[in-house]
């Protein structure tokens, strides 16, 4: 409660901390902390601008609306749906999982909307988090496209973005076959363009290149 009242009115506990009051995460059971934010830090959001304190990991959000708010043991905290929304952009994919499932485990209330987001990797996970992170269109995960499973569809514009983990993509078979399947798809009317997981990483620069793209295309 004490940072939560340090960083003024309106402000919140959210993100990991949110999560711990909640029950359905605990930071030593976080698969790698330092992908995240500093276990230590007590998370919290505020409506506009505050000073960041020792000790507190400040968040700014234009979206904390009335209806993503709540008390829990008399601390206001996020609901548990805004929680998981804001979870999502911090954790890997088997972290937030497990943190969905305990929530349902627990009881409780939840948006609908927060279902299993269907990757099937890690890597595939931290690109629809980068989509959301930097509030692009979200694209179909995993859907089928003649004989293929495209790992992301804009469909309206026709996009395809393909993953290429190391593991799944090394050597020259998989070279070749990923290569032809471009192929295939462009002759279908889909335009293919492929990111590495370094290139992930990088975040913004595949952001901004996914912003042109589908702003080109009238997204």
């Amino acid at each position: 409660m004490a940072a939560v009242l340090a960083c003024g009115p309106g402000a919140v506990l959210s993100h990991i901390s949110a999560g711990e009051l909640w029950g359905m995460l605990r930071t030593d059971r976080l698969l790698s902390p330092a992908e995240s934010r500093p276990p230590g830090d007590i998370h919290v959001t505020v409506p506009s601008k505050a000073r960041h304190r020792p000790g507190i990991q400040v968040h700014r959000s234009r979206t904390l609306v009335p209806a993503a708010l709540t008390r829990r043991a008399g601390i206001p905290v996020t609901t548990a749906s805004r929680t998981l929304a804001d979870l999502r952009r911090i954790l890997s994919q088997p972290q937030f999982a497990a943190a969905l499932r305990q929530a349902e485990f627990l009881g409780l209330p939840l948006d609908p909307a927060l279902e299993a987001d269907h990757t099937r990797s890690e890597l595939e996970s931290r690109f629809l988090a980068l989509c959301r992170h930097h509030r692009l269109p979200q694209p179909d995960v995993n859907v089928r496209i003649g004989p293929f499973t495209v790992d992301f569809l804009w469909p309206a514009v026709r996009l395809v973005v393909e993953l290429d983990g190391y593991r799944a993509h090394a050597g020259p078979t998989a070279f070749e076959a990923d290569r032809a399947r471009d192929v295939e798809l462009t002759a279908l009317g889909y335009d293919v363009i492929r990111f590495t997981w370094r290139q992930i990483a990088s975040g913004p620069d595949v952001a901004r290149t996914l912003r042109r793209l589908l702003g080109a295309r009238g997204q």
